[in-house]
């Protein structure tokens, strides 16, 4: 999958919990929410903040249909609330292979 597929299927699912999403997916829409912040925290930390609350939703969409793609509960996303471990235990849950 592209930059342009991936982050275009993301938005256009950004409340969509179900389904499976690919590695490309998910890692090129990460890629790019960190571009706009970074770009739009040049221009205004305001604006950068807003960016980043408008892409909760559908962050955590993809994030939850990578997970069910590594046959785990989206319900695992609950783990990053643990500070710096289970932030290192998604990006492992992540990095894996589909579990087709």
């Amino acid at each position: 999958m592209t930059f342009a597929e991936s982050v275009r299927t993301c938005l256009s699912k950004y409340v969509d919990f179900n389904g499976v999403a690919s590695r490309s997916e998910f890692w090129w829409f990460f890629l790019f929410q960190i571009v706009v912040v970074v770009v739009l925290s040049f221009v205004s930390q305001l604006v950068a903040d807003i960016a980043a609350l408008a892409l909760l939703l559908p962050s955590l969409a993809v994030g939850a249909r990578r997970l069910h793609d590594t046959g785990r509960s989206g319900w695992w996303l609950l783990i990053g609330l643990i500070p710096v471990i289970g932030t290192l235990v998604l990006i492992v849950f992540w990095v894996q292979e589909s579990k087709r």
